[in-house]
């Protein structure tokens, strides 16, 4: 392995309808594999807001910006392939050019991004956080327990979010999803161990990855456990009562607050990945993503590798040892 004293540099993605994104500090790239065999590639210019503004690169509020920019970039990025498997769908059925050209969009908006995202996030609110809660307060009798009650929340929220991973993956185009989601992190794991980028060399890796999304969504079950546990005793404390409403008033507008906490704890358990505490603080995400990554084949591999490569771009070619090699045909779109 790599010296762990060694500044790695920073580089992450998602997995996409038949590809996979990649992002470096400069530029994302996205590559998906065509029905043609080729691998398309869309890269575009991307700094972010707490790069760009010193003043937002604090502790928590950086956490929040990202995160929210991050689910931006996320959705277009699926939209974009999704829009891509469109068309090579209708070259299938060999459609008429006028039905094809009515479904050839090219992209979403930002607008429709966040649009998006708080049509989903509203749907994540009241499937995984309000219905826990409420199912707690009229089942379990310990309102007033503000540790036992969190807990209790918690578990359900954790046994919901574990339902719903299962659920999906056993759809036939999830699981490609999930070999995507493998490849990328055996990319990242290679990239990091300095290793030429090869379908050869990265299928060594595992598919596990601590800095993966599974992983920071099973912090943020664990952060809002202990974060709201002391809110609601705090609660308790200074109005000496609270129910189902208090909860909901007070505990809604402290989400983003969660997330940049469990910001912070997935970064710092990045940096400390060694330390046997952190180990074990996030094998429960890596046990997860044996459900959210699947051993990936070499040509979803090779589009892993086509997108890492086309993030690093020309600036940042010597952060790899040697070219990559892909033996598809890349053609390089415009964003």
């Amino acid at each position: 392995m790599a010296n762990n004293e060694e500044k790695i540099m920073p580089v992450g993605g998602q997995a996409v309808i038949e590809g996979v994104m990649m992002r470096s500090p400069k530029r994302v790239a996205t590559a998906i594999r065509r029905a043609n065999g080729r691998i398309e590639v869309k890269v575009q210019e991307y700094i972010s807001l707490v790069q760009r503004k010193n003043y937002l690169n604090i502790p928590i509020i950086r956490g929040g910006i990202t995160l929210f920019e991050v689910m931006i970039l996320g959705i277009k990025t699926l939209q974009w392939s999704a829009d891509k498997a469109i068309e090579d769908e209708e070259s299938k059925k060999e459609e008429t050019k006028k039905t094809s050209n009515k479904n050839n969009k090219k992209g979403m908006s930002t607008a429709g991004a966040v649009f998006s995202i708080t049509v989903a996030l509203l749907i994540g609110i009241g499937a995984f956080y309000i219905l826990p809660l409420y199912l707690t307060t009229i089942v379990f009798n310990i309102e007033k327990q503000a540790l036992s009650f969190n807990l209790v929340a918690g578990i359900i929220r954790i046994l919901f979010f574990l339902a719903y991973i299962w659920g999906i993956s056993l759809m036939k185009d999830v699981k490609r999803l999930f070999q995507y989601h493998g490849a990328e992190h055996k990319s990242v794991f290679a990239f990091e161990d300095k290793v030429t980028l090869n379908p050869k060399n990265v299928q060594v890796f595992k598919t596990f990855h601590p800095r993966c999304g599974t992983s920071f969504l099973v912090i943020v079950m664990l952060v809002s456990l202990i974060f709201f546990a002391i809110v609601d005793t705090i609660i308790i404390y200074w109005h000496g009562d609270i129910n189902f409403l208090i909860r909901l008033v007070t505990h809604i507008p402290l989400i983003p607050i969660v997330g940049g906490l469990s910001y912070e704890a997935l970064k710092a358990s990045a940096n400390n990945i060694d330390n046997a505490f952190v180990k074990t603080l996030i094998s429960p995400g890596l046990g997860l993503q044996r459900i959210t990554t699947s051993q990936p084949d070499d040509a979803q591999v090779e589009v892993a590798i086509a997108a890492l490569q086309a993030a690093l771009g020309e600036e940042y070619a010597d952060e790899l040892n040697g070219k990559p090699e892909i033996n598809s045909e890349i053609v390089l779109v415009s964003a």
